[in-house]
């Protein structure tokens, strides 16, 4: 299995002997040894994850990469944060899903009003298995926990991925202050409950919930 290291904060570095791994496609800053570089289609997921992902609008662009040596990725300076994933499910943003072990399975997860909320379409994308992924976040990442009778309320703007067996609902928190523009800005959240980790960034991105 590939070996995933980070080599800065915002550089990632993967050492594959004869194995692979998926990456973002153009996310390669360097490497060592012989590599080959593949486009993949579907998001790694073949025809029908193509399909799918044209029917859902949860575009993802990915190459293959397998040889033997060290691969380094980074993606416009975006921090990156590892995730080893043992039988989970990880669902996370296309846009911030940089590598993953090519054992992992990819594929797509209705999200609803979550997703039009941050303008990226009523889908997200799902990777499965036992293996390592790298997420790519806007400043360090952070790890927030979820436990029963402890919900948490995230910013969709924020939002990066969530794992575990969460339940999640959109909320919004528009009233009467926020209408007459007196409001905190903050109009509507993700309201995770359950048992689970939830990953946010320290920058917000501009969603549809926030123009509200």
């Amino acid at each position: 299995m590939a070996q995933f290291l980070l080599h800065s904060a915002k550089v990632l570095a993967v050492s594959v002997n004869g194995d692979a791994v998926k990456a973002k496609n153009g996310s390669m800053v360097a490497y060592d040894g012989q590599m080959a570089f593949k486009k993949m289609s579907g998001g790694g997921d073949g025809m029908r994850g193509m399909v799918t992902r044209r029917l859902t609008g949860e575009q993802m662009e990915v190459m293959e990469v397998k040889g033997h040596g060290t691969c380094y990725f980074a993606d416009r300076a975006s921090d990156i944060n590892l995730v080893h994933l043992n039988g989970e499910k990880l669902h996370v943003e296309a846009s911030n899903l940089l590598c993953t072990d090519s054992s992992l399975r990819t594929g797509t997860s209705f999200t609803g009003l979550r997703g039009a909320s941050q303008g990226n379409g009523l889908f997200t994308t799902t990777v499965e298995g036992t293996g390592q992924a790298a997420l790519l976040s806007e400043g360090t990442a952070v790890v927030l926990r979820v436990t029963p009778g402890m919900p948490l309320q995230v910013d969709p703007g924020a939002y990066i991925a969530h794992q575990g067996n969460l339940q999640q609902q959109f909320q919004s928190g528009v009233n009467f202050r926020t209408v007459m523009g007196e409001g905190s800005g903050e109009s509507f959240q993700i309201r995770f409950e359950g048992d689970g980790l939830v990953y946010v960034q320290p920058s917000e991105r501009n969603t549809i919930g926030g123009d509200l």
